[in-house]
Formats: structure tokens, C-alpha cells, sequence
């Protein structure tokens, strides 16, 4: 009985899923129809510029380089994940569209947690301290703010905290898991090649606790990294830098009262919610519910920038974000970006490239490959200049070494110049689940590198030796790039990272600098600086899943009303969008007009 009951159950829960997902594929095929056929207003679209109008910008979730096509997944629509994260690109071209724009009053930074690269803040916060030579105000509220929220908001005019929130201003720290205990238990060994006393990425899994070197090059990187983010804080808030750690590590100012950070100047005001938006009704002479607030995609939709594919002279942004591989859609596919460099480099309407590198690195053969397109691109006598991001580093540093001008944010980490090999050999694992592998092979090395059995002498130094020529093909690609001496490149390499303030000092970074920087550059370069335009590469084409983000709830409901009329109503279409973007697991009933029933 007892098995019969979990089976009824669980068939029960089978058949709901079932249910609910033919109505959700139902669901989306009438959406999908839609817009084929009517087309869905997006809340850009309702949005409008008026007078006093505030640009809100949310300081919460993840800000990536430059947007991202989302994938069509239904399990995201059921849960209601279809949020868009917001990206550099975009936030820097709003900040500047206000700076311009008669219309706009004020900037009004909601913090609320943002998730991104020093850097990528840093380009943030500069593009806000810019705004405010044109004389307009810039207003910042948060509940709880975190370090990465303040460094930000600190450039704000006036800086506002709830009376019952948090400042979690903490300075910067890193952990990582050292897993070699973990790995003995299970019997799985990590064989080793590398080149690089600093080329630390292997050692979470060789290693029960971090290297000096290791820990020696992340002391001076974050030390270096923290100081500029103080001063800045401290400029903007008219402070000491010493101020601010003696906050941190003696007020214990995560933990304190909130009066400790408006005694410490760190915040102006204690307010509620309801406060701010009276406050910006104030700046704006409007009622608070009356204030116009806009987006930064609405505003960035009425920039021209990156947008100039049939321009003649074209000033072509590539974007090279994330790891380095052959496979894949996510990071950088060498074999997807290679045609694109090609492509660029036969356009005569391209006059030169800016390639935004946001990489940790990855594949050797990636980045060679990457690498070899870029020198046909320069072999057409454009101009090449590299724009750093968060990360230019490793293999990242490999396709940006041969660049004409090299430009990075005072807080991109780059260099890594090092290589290693990292073979797992399962031999233990196999041991203690009782497998025995055996093998027949026509060549003695027929079957090395193996999973199942550890390399002997020969075969490390055979392998030794094959990661030593990858290591001096990078060495020589850097000299040769930067214009340095190779036993200089092989002084500052050996797997160390560094700031980009420290690189420029080594030669590995021409400037400190922004995108637009690079931008401009190239530009004189191509003899255009007066008459050129943007164009961000590769293309970005929407699909549906893009739509919904912004996509209004009041269109989405009589654009499905209209659908399937004269049998479903607004109301019946707002409770179908309510499950597609709720909990699967619901429990409520059909809605009723009662209307109908007088």
C-alpha cells in the first residue's frame, strides 16, 4: 500500500509538470505569435523625456561589459527570472546622454547590492563624476550599502542611508578553497607543468594552503587596489584615506549605528524611503509621485553610439569578454570572433579597432588564434588599440600584447604572463571503487597522457618542455608587442598579475584610460578624429526572451487578449502571465470578473 500511495504521488506530481509545462510551451507559442503579428509595446516605448525628468539608476544585481542575448528557457519564465542584467555600455551612454540633455535634472543612484569588477566600476563612477560638470546634481539612496555600492555613490552630491540600514564597507578580500585534502580523500592526483614561480591557478588543487608568492603578489594587488578606491572615496567625501580604515577597523562600521556613518561624513543624511522620494520631488519641484523617472536603456536607445554599421568611417569596438576557448557560446569562442577580426579588417568603411578585452585568459590555441587574426588586421594599416575592463590577463593579456596603444582602468588586473598544464590522473579514485583498468596499446606512448596512470619522469619532462615553448612564444609575442626587452618581459612575467597603475610603470599598459579614451585615439590615429562614429561588434540581434524584460505588463495582457479573443479577457490574460512568470507550484483560482455576473 505504502509503495502504492508514493507511487500515485509521485505520478501526481509528473502529471502536474507535465500539465504546466504543455501550457507554458502553449503560453509561448501564443506570445511568440504576437509578436509576429501585433508586435508587444516595451515600457521604453510608454517611457517619455519631459521636463525635470531623473535618471534612476539601479546600483543591484550584475553589470556586465556590454548586454548579453539571454536564452530562451522556459523554466526561467515559470520562475519569473527574466530580469536583463544591466551592462557598462549601456549605463555610460545614459550618464552622458543626461549630462547633454536640457530635460534631465538629476541622477538618482538606488543602491541596492551591485555585483561587477572594480574596474567596471570605476568607469561607472568617473562617467557620474564627468556628469557633474554640466552643474547637475546626482542624489544616492541605499538601505545597506557595500563596498563596491559606496565607491560608487561616494561621487554623489548627497549621500542618503535608511535609518535602519547598514554601511558594509569592508575594504577588499578574497578567499579561495584549497581542495587538496578533499581530492586526496577521493584519490584523485593533479599532475603539474608550468612556467611561472606567481602562476598560482593550479595551486587550490596541488596545494593544502596558498604559496608565499601566491600571497605576496595578492597583498600588494589589493593594497594597491584599496588605496585608489580610499582616495577616491575620500576626495569625493572630503576626508582622510585613514579615516576610512579607521572606520572599518575600528568603529566596525558594518556593525555600528547608522549615526556613526553620518558622524564620519561617509553618509549626509539618515532617511526613510519615503523621504528620498520627496527630496528628489524637491530638486525637480514636482510631488513626488510626479516625478519622472527615466532608464538608462531609454536613455541609451537615443545615443547613436555603437550603432554605426553602415557608417564610412567607422570606428569598430570588439568585444573579447570572458574565458578563452574553442567551444561554446558563453566567454570567447576564438573560432566565433576570428571571422569577425577578418570581416573588420576587409570592411573598408572600418578605419581602425578597438578591441574591449574583459578576459582571465584560457586556451593557448584560443588566444594564438585570436592573436593571428588581429595581426591580419593590422597588416591593412589600421589602426589597433586595446581597452582593458575588469580583467586583461593570462591569455588576455596574450591577444592584447601587439596592440599599437594599450588603455586600462587604474583598477584592471592584467599581465599573468605564464602558462601551465594541469593533468588529472584518477588511478587512486579508480582503486578505491574497486575499478582496475587495463589497457593494450601498439606504442608504448599510445596512450599518454592517461587518466588512469601517473606520468613518469620522461613523460614530465616531455610535457615540461611543451608548456617551456608555449611560455616563450609568449614571452617573445609580449617583447615583440610592447617594444621591450625579452629579459625584461621574463622579469616582470612569471604567472604575476598586476594593477594596470603598476603595469603602466612596467611597460605592459600605455595608458590609463577609459573606452572612450581608446576610442579617440584610434580615431586620430585613422586621421578621423573630426568625422567618425561607433560601431560595437559582433552585432547583437534581439530575440523574443530579450522582449519580455521590457516588455510592459499592460501590452503583454491585451496583446494575449486580443489573441484569443472573444474567449479570454484582460483579467483571464493577466492571470496566465502571472504563471508563466510565477513559482511553478500554485495554488489559486481561475480570475472571475464579477461584473459579468450582476
Amino acid at each position: 500500500m505504502l509503495k502504492k500511495f508514493f507511487w500515485n504521488l509521485l505520478s501526481s506530481f509528473v502529471g502536474a509538470w507535465i500539465a504546466l509545462l504543455g501550457f507554458g510551451v502553449l503560453m509561448f507559442f501564443v506570445i511568440v505569435g504576437l509578436i509576429a503579428r501585433i508586435g508587444i509595446s516595451s515600457a521604453s516605448d510608454e517611457m517619455k523625456i519631459e521636463k525635470h525628468s531623473i535618471l534612476k539608476i539601479s546600483l543591484s544585481g550584475t553589470i556586465d561589459e556590454r548586454e548579453k542575448k539571454m536564452d530562451m528557457n522556459y523554466i526561467s519564465l515559470a520562475q519569473g527570472n527574466v530580469e536583463k542584467t544591466q551592462s557598462l555600455s549601456t549605463l555610460v551612454a545614459a550618464i552622458g546622454e543626461a549630462k547633454e540633455n536640457k530635460d534631465v535634472d538629476a541622477i538618482y543612484l538606488d543602491c541596492g547590492g551591485v555585483s561587477a569588477g572594480f574596474a567596471t566600476l570605476d568607469a561607472l563612477r568617473k562617467s557620474l563624476v564627468d556628469f557633474k560638470t554640466s552643474g547637475k546634481k546626482i542624489y544616492a539612496y541605499g538601505t545597506s550599502y557595500s563596498t563596491p555600492d559606496y565607491f560608487v555613490a561616494s561621487c554623489a552630491d548627497s549621500i542618503f542611508l535608511n535609518s535602519e540600514g547598514s554601511m558594509a564597507l569592508q575594504g577588499i578580500s578574497g578567499s579561495i578553497p584549497y581542495m587538496k585534502g578533499l581530492f586526496d580523500k577521493l584519490g584523485v592526483n593533479f599532475q603539474v607543468v608550468k612556467v611561472g614561480t606567481f602562476k598560482s591557478a593550479v595551486e587550490p588543487y596541488t596545494m593544502t594552503e596558498m604559496s608565499a608568492p601566491a600571497k605576496a603578489q595578492l597583498d600588494t594587488l589589493y593594497g594597491n587596489m584599496w588605496s585608489y578606491l580610499k582616495k577616491a572615496i575620500a576626495d569625493s567625501r572630503q576626508i582622510q584615506s585613514g579615516d576610512i580604515d579607521r572606520l572599518i577597523n575600528t568603529d566596525h562600521i558594518m556593525f555600528a549605528p547608522q549615526t556613526v556613518a553620518v558622524k564620519g561624513k561617509l553618509v549626509d543624511k539618515l532617511i526613510s524611503h519615503r523621504m528620498i522620494d520627496e527630496s528628489l520631488g524637491r530638486l525637480v519641484g514636482k510631488d513626488p509621485d510626479k516625478v519622472n523617472f527615466i532608464s538608462p536603456a531609454f536613455l541609451a536607445s537615443r545615443t547613436k553610439w555603437g550603432k554605426a554599421y553602415g557608417n564610412k568611417n567607422q570606428i569598430a569596438v570588439l568585444y573579447a569578454t570572458g574565458e578563452i576557448s574553442e567551444t561554446g557560446n558563453d566567454g570567447i569562442n576564438c573560432f566565433n570572433l576570428v571571422p569577425v577580426i577578418v570581416k573588420l579588417a576587409d570592411d573598408d568603411n572600418v578605419k581602425g579597432l578597438v578591441l574591449r578585452v574583459n578576459s582571465p585568459g584560457g586556451s593557448v590555441f584560443g588566444s594564438a588564434e585570436i592573436a593571428e587574426a588581429l595581426q591580419y588586421f593590422k597588416s591593412k594599416k589600421k589602426p589597433f588599440a586595446v581597452s582593458m575592463g575588469d580583467y586583461a590577463a593570462s591569455g588576455g593579456y596574450w591577444i592584447s600584447a601587439d596592440a599599437e596603444r594599450i588603455f586600462a582602468d587604474p583598477l584592471t588586473i592584467t599581465g599573468s604572463i605564464g602558462i601551465y598544464g594541469l593533468l588529472p590522473e584518477l588511478s587512486g579514485a579508480a582503486e578505491k571503487l574497486g575499478v582496475n583498468m587495463q589497457s593494450v596499446s601498439t606504442n608504448p606512448e599510445a596512450a599518454f597522457p592517461s587518466l588512469f596512470r601517473p606520468m613518469n619522469e620522461q613523460q614530465y619532462s616531455v610535457m615540461q618542455n611543451y608548456i617551456n615553448r608555449g611560455y616563450d612564444r609568449f614571452v617573445k609575442r609580449v617583447s615583440k608587442g610592447r617594444k621591450l626587452p625579452e629579459a625584461k618581459v621574463r622579469a616582470i612575467a612569471e604567472g604575476r598579475v598586476w594593477d594596470a597603475m603598476t603595469a603602466r610603470k612596467l611597460g605592459l599598459v600605455d595608458d590609463l584610460g577609459s573606452l572612450d579614451d581608446a576610442v579617440k585615439w584610434t580615431a586620430k590615429k585613422a586621421k578621423i578624429e573630426d568625422n567618425y562614429d561607433v560601431a560595437a561588434y559582433p552585432e547583437m540581434e534581439n530575440s523574443f526572451w530579450d522582449l519580455l524584460p521590457d516588455a510592459s505588463s499592460a501590452a503583454i495582457y491585451e496583446a494575449i487578449e486580443r489573441q484569443l479573443s472573444p474567449g479570454v479577457d484582460a483579467r483571464t490574460a493577466s492571470h496566465l502571465v502571472n504563471v508563466l512568470r510565477g513559482n511553478p507550484m500554485q495554488a489559486r483560482m481561475i480570475p472571475i470578473d464579477l461584473a459579468k455576473w450582476n
